[in-house]
């Protein structure tokens, strides 16, 4: 399974997103490539992925997919991060 994890220019903010991303994997048990993005890699990037997360402004970026795009409002809240995974893999 690939996850992108998506934010705006540089990928500082998709990289803090990515290491808790794999910690909640962890925690439940799910094995998966999570991969930090910027809006300029989504084109190479998005064809294979099962899920991707972002903040609100950049899901219009993503336009159509077959992934499921999860909304994360709190990149640092692994509980509301580990909640809508769980949602979205179950």
């Amino acid at each position: 399974m690939k996850i992108l994890t998506l934010c705006g220019a540089g990928i500082g903010t998709s990289g803090i997103l990515k290491v808790n991303t794999e910690r909640v994997l962890q925690r439940i048990g799910v094995d998966a490539r999570v991969v930090a993005i910027d809006v300029s890699m989504l084109a190479t990037e998005l064809e294979d992925a099962q899920v991707i997360l972002t903040s609100p402004e950049f899901v219009e970026a993503i336009g159509r997919t077959f992934a499921d795009v999860i909304v994360v409002e709190n990149y640092f809240d692994t509980a509301e991060l580990q909640r809508k995974l769980e949602l979205a893999l179950g």
